[in-house]
């Protein structure tokens, strides 16, 4: 016997539908590449939604046709998402912060037929378009633009082209397995690879996510994602704020410090999430300028390891409650969220404190399991440390263009880090398995290294990897970034370790940049460092 209850697709539609019936004048704030800052809603992103989704279908563009967008966070980007995919195309976020070289790939892996622009990479856009043989119709993101139309041939402006669609066109009616965006990956190692989400793997992730063991957006929340909407769909903020009917506050291109802080308190941000060193610049202004950040309730971290030090800033200088959590574009993003249990309030406030440091449990719909070499499942047991595999409702069965035997490891996805699980599920990322160090045998974990610099006062970034050792085989190095004004001693960084670690995983060197190399995505590309400084210790020995 079936259940009797009625069954409706879940669409990525659906929710902007929600957003516009249930929450149509409530603010989204948006800081726009051509014409600065305005004051839109949720019914006003609905209806130009639709008559975008109306406008493209006028362009004879096949089902599930592919349309990119190279933007920054802003209110046409966040109408393009739900224009896209509503009417049965889908939503192709690019990054633009990759080469060039790997942007034609991805253009041409794609064969995307629309390009959406914001006006600050146009001159990328025009250099690019004669390389891109499937793209048929290139849309700047603003108002007609002569200057503009004089650089690519046949350029179509998002204000007027939106105008040529319906304002109660009706979203189509889809299978909810039906695709509706894709991310490609960072690229670390080969060609980028892209990730295909369905609407129904979108909406499950924004229900995870509204959750209040996981990020938990209210229709009281005011959000500031902060992590771009080309990454990982600004880590589904863009679905579940919808769904929850929260006020966003869309930042733009200027992601610095300064430009973060005054629009937190501007408009008051309850909610912001973006990547540890985003937050390092949003700290070191704050203090700078005297923002007491009063708003702001919470943060969300992710990208990479959130130092400690960075956790206890928050809370005890402004307040705020930090929320590390993990996940890859391989998993929508979303993973493991660190949110307490009820049996852990009654523990001293500094043992809670350290249990909000991993990368906490998994929701429903995730499930995570730590293998060995051999591909069995380790113990939950917080200390057996293995290659992290996962599966779930928006878990990757398959990359773009690729098989399911390509991908998958006995059905589970390997995520490439090396981690461990407690009995309650919670999680710590140990190291990337290309970035742990082994040592003499034994492994160090670069990431917790790197946790104890970035609390060093004196330093404003750090990363550690292991380099070649006649004897040991590898042994760490610190590459360090001096904090503006200071000037560390090698001693007096090897020394802040002791009592924090065991001594014989403290880095045997410590080494000065200006800057550490970062992808796309803005984690450090240990690869150079390693090339850089592989042979530093063959001196020592």
């Amino acid at each position: 016997m079936l259940g009797q209850m009625m069954t409706q697709p879940l669409l990525i539609s659906s929710l902007i539908s929600h957003a516009e019936r249930y929450h149509n004048d409530t603010e989204i704030v948006s800081v726009n590449a051509m014409d600065g800052t305005e004051v839109t809603t949720w019914g006003q992103v609905a209806r130009n939604a639709r008559k975008l989704g109306s406008a493209l279908g006028k362009l004879g563009l096949e089902p599930q046709a592919r349309c990119a967008t190279i933007a920054w966070n802003n209110r046409r980007h966040l109408e393009i998402y739900y224009g896209t995919s509503g009417s049965d195309l889908v939503c192709h976020t690019v990054n633009p912060r990759l080469f060039p070289e790997q942007l034609v790939y991805i253009f041409n892996h794609a064969e995307d037929r629309v390009l959406f622009i914001d006006r600050t990479f146009l001159p990328l856009v025009a250099k690019l378009r004669d390389q891109l043989p499937e793209l048929q119709h290139v849309i700047l993101m603003g108002p007609r633009d002569d200057e503009a139309a004089a650089q690519v041939e046949g350029l179509l402006f998002y204000d007027e082209f939106i105008e040529t669609g319906d304002a109660d066109f009706a979203w189509p009616e889809l299978d909810e397995n039906t695709a509706s965006s894709l991310c490609y990956t960072s690229g670390t190692t080969g060609h980028p690879k892209g990730v295909l989400y369905s609407h129904r793997s979108t909406v499950l992730h924004a229900f995870a996510s509204n959750t209040p063991d996981c990020i938990g957006y209210s229709a009281k929340d005011i959000v500031l994602p902060v992590v771009p909407m080309f990454h990982v769909n600004a880590w589904g903020a863009v679905y579940a704020c919808a769904m929850s009917g929260a006020r966003m506050v869309l930042p733009g291109q200027d992601l610095h410090g300064e430009a973060l802080v005054k629009l937190i308190d501007t408009w008051k941000v309850t909610l912001a999430m973006g990547v540890p060193t985003i937050w390092l610049g949003l700290l070191g202004y704050a203090e700078q300028a005297g923002s007491q950040l009063t708003s702001l309730k919470r943060t969300v971290v992710g990208g990479s390891a959130c130092p400690p030090s960075m956790i206890t800033e928050f809370r005890e200088t402004y307040g705020v409650d930090t929320i590390h959590a993990w996940g890859m574009s391989e998993m929508s993003p979303l993973g493991s969220v660190n949110q307490p249990l009820a049996k852990h309030l009654d523990l001293p406030l500094e043992e809670q404190y350290r249990l909000r440091e991993n990368q906490g449990r998994p929701p429903f719909g995730v499930d995570l399991k730590v293998v060995d070499d051999a591909g069995n499942e380790l113990p939950r047991d917080g200390q057996a440390t293995g290659e992290l595999h996962v599966s779930g409702h928006w878990v990757l069965d398959s990359y773009f263009r690729k098989t399911r035997e390509e991908t998958l490891t006995n059905g589970w996805f390997d995520t490439g880090d090396v981690a461990s699980l407690d009995p309650d599920g919670y999680l710590t990322i140990r190291d990337r398995s290309k970035d742990i160090i082994k040592s003499g045998g034994e492994w160090i974990s670069s990431v917790e290294l790197e946790n104890i610099a970035i609390g060093h006062p004196k330093l404003a970034d750090a990363a550690v990897v292991g380099v070649h050792h006649d004897k040991w085989d590898e042994r760490p190095i610190l590459v360090a970034v001096k904090a503006q004004g200071e000037s560390p001693g090698e001693d007096e960084l090897r020394s802040y370790y002791e009592d924090k670690i065991a001594h014989w995983q403290i880095p045997d060197r410590v080494v000065f940049v200006d800057a550490l190399p970062r992808n796309a995505t803005g984690k450090v590309l240990k690869r150079d460092l390693r090339a850089q400084f592989n042979d530093i210790l063959s001196e020592t020995v």
